[in-house]
């Protein structure tokens, strides 16, 4: 399922190493398509106040598209370490 670029979607796992968790929300900024397995996506996640937080890269299938039955929620970030 490939997502149009700066479409919003939904983590559905933890990337602890960014203090991101399953259900927050980034913009996909770019597609990264595989020579093998799966092609995954850059992907910008802003805070609340929509200042850049983290570009991390993920596979496909770690990220859903909102849809609109979708209810954004707002948490403090994740600490690392």
């Amino acid at each position: 399922m490939k997502i149009d670029l700066f479409k919003r979607v939904a983590l559905r796992v933890d990337i602890p190493e960014h203090g991101l968790r399953k259900g927050d929300v980034a913009t996909i900024v770019e597609h990264l398509p595989a020579k093998v397995g799966e092609d995954g996506y850059a992907l910008e996640v802003f805070n609340a106040v929509g200042e850049t937080i983290a570009v991390i890269t993920v596979p496909e299938s770690a990220v859903e598209p909102l849809t609109a039955d979708t209810i954004p929620s707002v948490r403090p970030l994740a600490k690392i370490g």
